[in-house]
């Protein structure tokens, strides 16, 4: 893995998000759960570089970023479409998701968790979370297409500060 600096990055992150899609993991060495998100974005906010991102309470990588300071995204690129299939859709409650997808977990200084497959893993410090509330939509559409269906809750949003980022081999 070769670190980067937040000025070396030339990521598309409009398609690195919404097509590629990512995976958010928190935990620690002796338990954490991931789960692929393709909600989020990444930019600049109270002079820091942040990513931010939403997940369902109803999601179990939800209690891990819960009771951590930190989480980290992964991108392991379209090839492993696959695995974010089954990360996306299947429970760590249920099943063991490394074992079944064969994510190799690697783990920060500071203990955190990404995969070995990752070509970009940002490594994020929680600034701030709230959650999505249905009367601050402006566009009402957006709630019967996002929540009126079996889609679930609504989401948590976390602000992250990115204060690692590495590249894969």
């Amino acid at each position: 893995m070769k670190k980067l600096e937040v000025k070396d990055l030339k990521e598309n992150f409009f398609e690195a998000i919404g097509k590629e899609w990512m995976l958010v993991t928190a935990g620690t060495k002796e338990k954490f759960n991931t789960m692929t998100a393709s909600w989020g974005g990444i930019g600049w906010l109270w002079n820091k570089p942040v990513a931010f991102v939403f997940i369902r309470p109803e999601r179990y990588t939800y209690e891990f970023i819960e009771k951590s300071d930190y989480l980290t995204l992964s991108f392991l690129g379209e090839a492993n479409k696959k695995v974010h299939a089954i990360c996306g859709s299947k429970s760590g409650r249920d099943m063991d998701k490394v074992k079944a997808t064969g994510l190799k977990p690697v783990f920060t200084e500071q203990g955190n968790v990404f995969f070995e497959q990752a070509r970009l893993i940002l490594e994020c410090k929680k600034l701030y979370a709230d959650n999505i509330k249905p009367d601050c939509f402006l566009d009402k559409e957006s709630i019967e297409k996002w929540y009126g269906g079996a889609h679930g809750g609504f989401h948590k949003m976390y602000i992250v500060e990115i204060e690692n980022i590495w590249e894969g081999d």
